[in-house]
């Protein structure tokens, strides 16, 4: 694990094998993708400047190159606006990048992570923790250090164990 002076962009242009994402929140509003995000909720169609985001390159040219990019999204339903809204939209347009989707769905079963906060972990050796305010605005990460890596691998362990694809969670419950 690394404490390097490297931030999580920097990260998600270099990592070798994998990156895994742990999602905790109801809202990430005000932290990208406003401008669709507030079309959404207008039933509006996507802004073609969110359909062909940068991050669409980014998961495309990782997993082209046999990298995988995955993430865990604990949630309960129902499904608050901004869910909504990142699931439908979001989630279903990375998937054609190659990006790979799970759903912890807690609302018939305890959260067995209850106290992981959210992050990205980067091929099993370094951990970047995200900070959010209580309206969805990032307000920046914090890479731990080498001795809370195990803790960071079990979040990730128990959250792939409890959870379930994208697609099939989303065929039973999407809206």
């Amino acid at each position: 694990m690394t404490t390097s002076s490297k931030s999580i962009g920097n990260w998600l242009a270099d990592f070798e094998r994998e990156a895994f994402r742990l999602e905790t929140l109801d809202d990430y509003s005000k932290s990208g993708g406003v401008e669709a995000y507030q079309a959404f909720l207008a039933g509006e169609p996507q802004p073609e400047s969110y359909r062909t985001a940068g991050w669409i390159t980014t998961v495309g040219n990782a997993v082209r190159s046999g990298k995988r990019i995955y993430r865990v999204h604990v949630l309960a339903r129902p499904l608050t606006d901004y869910l909504r809204f990142e699931l439908s939209w979001g989630y279903r347009r990375n998937m054609t990048a190659g990006e790979e989707f799970y759903i912890l769905d807690t609302t018939v079963q305890g959260n067995p992570i209850a106290d992981a906060p959210d992050f990205w972990m980067f091929d099993e050796r370094a951990v970047g923790t995200m900070s959010y305010t209580q309206d969805g605005r990032y307000t920046g990460s914090e890479f731990v250090g080498e001795n809370r890596l195990p803790d960071f691998l079990m979040f990730r362990d128990k959250a792939m164990e409890h959870a379930v694809p994208f697609a099939e969670w989303w065929s039973k419950y999407g809206e």
